[in-house]
């Protein structure tokens, strides 16, 4: 099988000409499992793929990454073949954060009679979950507040860590190996992302060999990272992966 990480758009918040940070994990070119849903993904996911997606994993509330899923709403609910057939992995702590930001306002429908979430299959999970009979390691990362943002792994193959702070103790543990690492990266750091400064501090250069860095500022700000020698993901690009390794004994 091949194994590919297709990134859909890789902009930090204001940046919507690079496209809001989402990816998408491909077998064999068909769509495994998205990552984030911005105000664009869903777009960006149609044009790519033609129907919705039928698994999703939300890596933090920020509306930049979750602000599309209303729209997703009506696109599964109003087609029967669809309502509830898309899988909405998330850390059972964003749980009450992510009813608070998208399906709490009155009558998500202007006729009543209807919960956001039916027209999904919501699935929290804490350590990580079940998918296609893969097992996908969940892990905390640092962004904004303690406890708000979660990365994801699939052993062997790759790691996606949302937006963060340096993870050092977390990518050792979860993409130990010879992973591909999507990794949150500007030019300048703050207390909510990674610079390329902190990268370069926190991270061993046989680490960063294997970075790629998404939601970046502008396309002046990922050539400029490029041109530092790192490895930058760009919208509508695929990258190569690894099969996933065999499951681990406390897999699950």
């Amino acid at each position: 099988m091949n194994w590919t990480l297709h990134f859909l758009g890789v902009g930090a918040a204001h940046a919507v000409e690079l496209g809001s940070s989402a990816a998408v994990l491909e077998r064999d070119g068909e769509p495994v499992l998205l990552i984030d849903c911005g105000p664009d993904t869903l777009d960006r996911y149609l044009a790519a793929y033609g129907v919705p997606p039928r698994a999703l994993y939300i890596t933090h509330t920020h509306m930049d990454h979750v602000a599309g899923l209303e729209r997703l709403f009506f696109r599964l609910w109003f087609d029967e073949r669809l309502r509830g057939q898309t899988r909405l992995f998330a850390h059972a702590g964003l749980i009450s954060l992510l009813q608070g930001r998208v399906a709490d306002y009155p009558n998500v429908l202007a006729e009543g009679g209807v919960n956001f979430w039916e027209a999904f299959r919501l699935i929290p999970c804490h350590r990580g979950f079940w998918l296609d009979e893969l097992w996908f390691d969940v892990f905390a990362t640092r962004h904004h507040m303690p406890g708000t943002s979660y990365g994801i792994a699939l052993a062997g193959s790759f790691a996606y860590t949302g937006d963060t702070r340096p993870i050092p103790e977390m990518l050792a543990r979860h993409a130990g190996g010879t992973e591909v690492i999507a990794h949150d990266c500007g030019l300048v750091g703050n207390p909510s992302h990674t610079g390329i400064d902190d990268v370069e501090r926190e991270y061993p250069a046989p680490l960063r060999s294997r970075l790629r860095l998404y939601h970046y500022g502008s396309a002046a700000d990922g050539a400029a990272l490029a041109a530092r020698g790192y490895s930058i993901a760009t919208a509508n690009v695929r990258i190569s992966l690894a099969a996933p390794s065999p499951l681990r004994p406390d897999a699950g």
